[in-house]
């Protein structure tokens, strides 16, 4: 049952059922119709008028031109600056001989060359792999040997922090440096390709290398992790990326004929972009969208809440969101009063539990319509997106499927469809579901059944048709809306000589969601400190999956008979950080 609505609603609403508005949107010859085709021999509902590839939608961005398209600091690029930018670095890779069905890896933070190193690699029909910047030496090693990757196109500090791993990467032809000071032997630079980016404008006109893209041909691997603690890389087509495109402009119209109004005519927007693109969300959920609208892109090199107002009032930035830690540093900074944020229209966020207390205070302090939705790595992003009045009256769930997705509670055979209000495993389908785990075809086979995925997470769908998460079955922690695997954390504590008996849990925490914590046993006369242990940790991991707080038990951690570490007991260790936050 959901609860009771955060705000007054007013009595007309909704003006038009979920079902109803649906039909409406995607009526022949609508905006949003639908067609069936079939996608790895099974019948799919698609949008028709979507692009049928990356290569499609960057052709169609030129009609921005001068629109102002990127914004780091003092570099501001437009959309055809990109373009030429993009277009030169696509003939450069050919000549790299990079070819159809290659990988080239994206390994950096958000720059305005990102989406450039993107676009040029998917143009050509390579397979694109983004690899998580906050990953150390070791895991970013990982990725490229996992995924093969032919070249890679990587910052300064990423390519110091692999310095001591290209020997152990045999398949890496090529690498190519952005904002690299010092040359290296061996290693091209960015700019010597395609300039700084305020001199991309100034580049003559390329075409493109002529290569035909099916919207079923391989685009993508972003790594996600699972249960066995491995990083996989999750196999995207260009039809999975480009969906997204109007599964989130199918929300924002359909929550206009709920609240009685035509939905109005497409329009720029200006996002401030703080999730990082190499998530399927920063990527498929927000960067191809903004490419197919011609909004503007302001980035940040490091989060600050207090830089990010100045931004929202300089830049007159109309969205901004991520992950509910953003709106909760913007809500309570200290300097909000002295910023005018008139501007902004939306926050929306996904990614990490939000409380409903969040919802009201964006809608009431910032006069902005809160949003959210769920989705994951394997559904390139978008499967529910909830916002408006409907999250306003629903805050604690994550929204009604896009038109082209189905959702199903199934009981624990894997197969019955539970009733509504009944919590059972989230199952997904639809054109946004991946062809699978790349070069992992048991995994595969689990994960991938038949046209759906089998999520983990536990839920339960109302009598509408809205989705509400109720827990996670795979055990996972999300930080900030960083996810964390604990067997991959638990793996590095039990490496530890000290330490015979680990477990990694998340507790509450009121702005990042969750924040991970770990319970240890130690060996006989062993000593270890929680210091030690964090340090231990932080050698080897990212810095978001260290715990930040660590107890110790004199005996081993307490199992069900089945063997399985009683994970809610050890919540109980940590009441006090909990009650806190």
């Amino acid at each position: 049952m959901a609860s009771d609505p955060i705000v007054p609603l007013p009595s007309s609403w909704p003006a038009m059922s979920m079902d109803a508005a649906a039909a409406l949107l995607t009526a022949p010859g609508a905006p949003f119709e639908m067609e069936t085709v079939p996608i790895r021999g099974l019948a799919t509902r698609v949008w028709k008028n979507a692009p049928a590839s990356i290569r499609e939608l960057l052709q169609a961005s030129r009609a921005h031109g001068d629109r102002v398209f990127l914004v780091l600091e003092d570099d501001r690029v437009t959309f055809e600056a990109f373009y030429r930018a993009t277009a030169r670095l696509a003939e450069h890779l050919v000549g790299a001989g990079v070819g159809k069905g290659d990988r080239v890896a994206v390994a950096m933070r958000n720059l305005p060359e990102w989406p450039v190193a993107f676009f040029a690699a998917a143009a050509i029909g390579a397979i694109v792999v983004p690899l998580n910047a906050w990953w150390t030496g070791a895991e970013l090693e990982y990725g490229l040997a996992d995924s093969a990757t032919k070249l890679l196109i990587v910052d300064a500090e990423r390519h110091a922090r692999l310095a001591d791993h290209y020997p152990a990467l045999p398949a890496l032809d090529g690498v190519i440096v952005a904002r690299s000071r010092e040359p290296s032997p061996g290693v091209e630079r960015l700019e010597a390709v395609i300039g700084s980016p305020n001199e991309w404008a100034f580049l003559p006109e390329t075409v493109l290398p002529p290569v035909a893209i099916d919207p079923e041909d391989d685009a993508t691997i972003f790594y996600t992790s699972g249960t066995t603690g491995a990083p996989k890389g999750a196999l995207g087509t260009h039809r999975n990326i480009v969906t997204n495109i109007l599964s989130s402009a199918f929300t924002a119209a359909r929550s206009h004929l709920r609240r009685g109004e035509m939905p109005p005519e497409p329009a720029p927007r200006v996002s401030l972009g703080v999730i990082p693109l190499f998530h399927v969300t920063g990527c498929s959920a927000g960067l191809m969208g903004m490419v197919a609208s011609g909004s503007t892109l302001v980035m940040m090199r490091k989060w600050d809440a207090g830089q990010a107002l100045a931004l929202i009032e300089r830049e007159r930035v109309t969205m901004t969101g991520g992950v509910p830690t953003i709106a909760w540093q913007l809500l309570e900074h200290p300097d909000r009063g002295q910023y005018d944020l008139s501007s902004l229209e939306t926050i929306a966020y996904g990614g990490a539990p939000s409380a409903p207390e969040l919802v009201r205070r964006i809608h009431e302090e910032f006069g902005a319509l809160p949003g959210n939705g769920w989705g994951m790595t394997e559904t390139m992003a978008t499967v529910t997106q909830h916002g408006g009045e409907d999250y306003l009256n629903r805050p604690d769930s994550a929204g009604a499927p896009v038109a082209t997705a189905d959702l199903q509670i199934r009981g624990e055979d894997g197969v019955t469809a539970l009733p509504p209000g009944e919590i059972g495993e989230l199952w997904a389908r639809g054109p946004m579901v991946v062809k699978g785990y790349w070069n992992k075809p048991e995994a595969t086979a689990a994960t991938f059944v038949d046209g759906w995925v089998r999520t983990g997470d536990l839920a339960r769908l109302d009598e509408e048709g809205f989705l509400f998460i109720a827990d996670r079955a795979k055990d996972m922690v999300i930080r900030g809306g960083e996810n964390i695997y604990s067997i991959e954390v638990e793996n590095v504590l039990y490496a530890h000589p000290s330490v015979t008996d680990a477990a990694l849990v998340g507790i509450p925490h009121r702005v990042l969601g969750e924040e991970p914590v770990a319970v240890v046993h130690l060996c006989p006369g062993c000593v270890a400190t929680e210091a030690e242990l964090q340090a231990w940790v932080r050698e080897r991991l990212a810095a978001f999956k260290v715990p930040v707080a660590i107890r110790f038990l004199p005996e081993p951690l307490p199992r069900n008979a089945n063997g399985k570490i009683l994970k809610t007991t050890l919540k109980t260790l940590f009441a006090d950080r909990a009650a806190a936050a």
